[in-house]
C-alpha cells in the first residue's frame, strides 16, 4: 500500500483549536481535497472551516442540499481520485446510512464525522452524547464490517482524523468517526508535528477492482480503466451477479474478512492502571477523559482501580477487553446511553464477570465525581 511522508501545512508548533477545527485541519493534513456537507448542530463549524480552506490549497467544498447528497457526493468524489470527507450529527448520519451501505458495497473510501447528539429525532442539538455507536456499527442493512474511531481531546481530532483517512485508504472502506459535542467545542493546545504518516490508495487499472486481492486496487474515473461501479452484488470486475449465490457469498465474505483479518493493525485501545487494577473502567470519548481523572484521584488513596479506554469501537476489541477483565474482579462501564457499549462489554466477557453500568442521557457530561461515586459503592 503506498505510503509516504508528508511535510505538515501548518508552521508546526501548538495551536489553541476547537475539537472541530483541529478535525478540519487534520482532515486537510490528511490530503482530504473534498467536502460535501449540510450544516447540523454540533459539527458546522467544520463546514465552516473547510469552506475557507478547501479554495486556498485547491480542494474543492459544497454545501449540499441534504445529509443524502453530501454522502453521495463524497462517493463520487472519491471515486474521481481525491480523498473525501463530510461531517453531521446523528439526525443527518441517519440520513446518510444508506449511501454509507453503498460505500461499504462498492469499497469506496471516505471519512464521515459524526458530532453525537442526544436523540432519538431532533433530540437535544446543542448537548452532548454517545448514542450513536450501535447506528455506527450496524446502521446500513446486510452484513459487512466497518471502522469506527472515538477521540477524547481536540489533540486527537486532529491526530485520529488522519488515521481515520489513512485506514479508509487502506482498507478501502467508510470511517466513522465518533466524536461528541464536549469534544467539538472544546478548545485545547494541539501540537501540530513537521511530518506526518499519509497513506493513498493503491491504484493498478489492470487487476480487477473488486477481487480477487482481500483489499483490490481501486483505479480512477478518467486514467483508462474499464470501471462498472454498482451497489448490487457483482463479480470482481464489478459487473452485476444480482442472480449468483456463490459471487455474492464470496464478495460478502471478503467484505467482512479484510477487516477481520487485519484487526490487529486497526484496533486501538489505551490502557491506565489495568495490570494490578481491582475495578476496571471502560469508556469512550470525553466520558474516559472524567474516568482517567476519578481513577488518578483513586490511585492517591491507594485504591486500584483502572482505566480502558477504547479509542477503536469497531471493530470492536474483544481480545483487550478480555485481557483487561481478566485482571479485575469487577468491570464498570460509563457511557453518555443507555448501555450501548456496556452489552458488548458483557456479551465478551460473559457470566465470569460482574459488569456495572454507569449511564447519562440527560444531555450534560459525566463528570469525575460521578465515576468516583460508582465506583465507591464497588470498593
Amino acid at each position: 500500500m503506498p505510503e509516504r511522508i508528508e511535510k505538515s501545512l501548518l508552521l508546526p508548533k501548538k495551536y489553541f483549536w476547537s475539537g472541530n477545527i483541529a478535525c478540519a485541519e487534520g482532515a486537510l493534513q490528511a490530503g482530504c481535497r473534498f467536502y460535501a456537507g449540510y450544516p447540523i448542530t454540533p459539527s458546522s463549524e467544520i463546514m465552516e472551516h473547510m469552506a475557507n480552506r478547501m479554495p486556498q490549497l485547491g480542494g474543492v467544498f459544497i454545501q449540499m442540499e441534504d445529509e443524502i447528497g453530501s454522502i453521495c457526493a463524497c462517493i463520487g468524489a472519491s471515486w474521481s481520485g481525491v480523498k473525501a470527507m463530510t461531517a453531521t450529527s446523528g439526525p443527518g448520519l441517519s440520513l446518510m446510512l444508506e449511501g454509507i451501505g453503498y460505500a461499504l458495497m462498492t469499497e469506496t473510501p471516505c471519512v464521515i464525522v459524526n458530532c453525537q447528539r442526544q436523540g432519538p429525532a431532533t433530540g437535544q442539538a446543542t448537548r452532548p452524547g454517545q448514542g450513536d455507536m450501535m447506528q455506527a456499527r450496524w446502521g446500513a442493512h446486510g452484513d459487512y464490517r466497518i471502522i469506527a474511531l472515538s477521540p477524547w481531546s481536540s489533540q486527537e481530532m486532529y491526530d485520529l482524523i488522519i488515521l481515520a483517512f489513512n485506514l479508509s485508504e487502506r482498507f478501502r472502506v467508510p470511517v466513522i468517526f465518533l466524536a461528541d459535542e464536549v469534544i467539538a467545542h472544546l478548545k485545547e493546545a494541539v501540537l501540530v508535528r513537521p511530518e506526518f504518516v499519509i497513506f493513498d490508495r493503491y491504484k493498478d487499472k489492470e487487476k480487477p477492482p473488486f477481487g480477487e486481492a482481500l483489499i483490490p486496487p481501486m483505479p480512477t474515473f478518467g486514467e483508462g480503466a474499464a470501471l462498472l461501479v454498482t451497489g448490487s452484488t457483482h463479480n470482481e470486475w464489478g459487473v452485476r451477479k444480482v442472480q449468483d449465490s456463490l459471487a455474492h457469498e464470496k464478495l460478502n465474505i471478503r467484505l467482512i474478512n479484510k477487516i477481520e483479518a487485519n484487526k490487529k493493525e486497526i484496533v486501538k485501545i489505551e490502557q491506565y492502571f489495568v495490570d494490578d487494577c481491582e475495578i476496571l473502567i471502560i469508556a469512550f470519548g470525553i466520558t474516559a477523559r472524567s474516568a482517567y481523572q476519578a481513577v488518578k484521584m483513586f490511585r492517591e488513596e491507594n485504591k486500584k482501580v483502572g482505566l480502558l479506554r477504547l479509542v477503536t469501537i469497531w471493530p470492536f476489541p474483544e481480545e483487550a477487553i478480555r485481557e483487561a477483565g481478566d485482571k479485575s474482579k469487577k468491570v464498570l462501564v460509563c457511557e453518555m446511553n443507555q448501555g450501548q457499549i456496556f452489552y458488548e462489554i458483557k456479551r465478551v466477557l460473559g457470566d465470569k464477570k460482574e459488569v456495572l453500568p454507569l449511564f447519562k442521557t440527560c444531555g450534560e457530561a459525566i463528570y469525575p465525581w460521578e465515576v468516583m461515586e460508582k465506583v465507591n459503592l464497588l470498593l
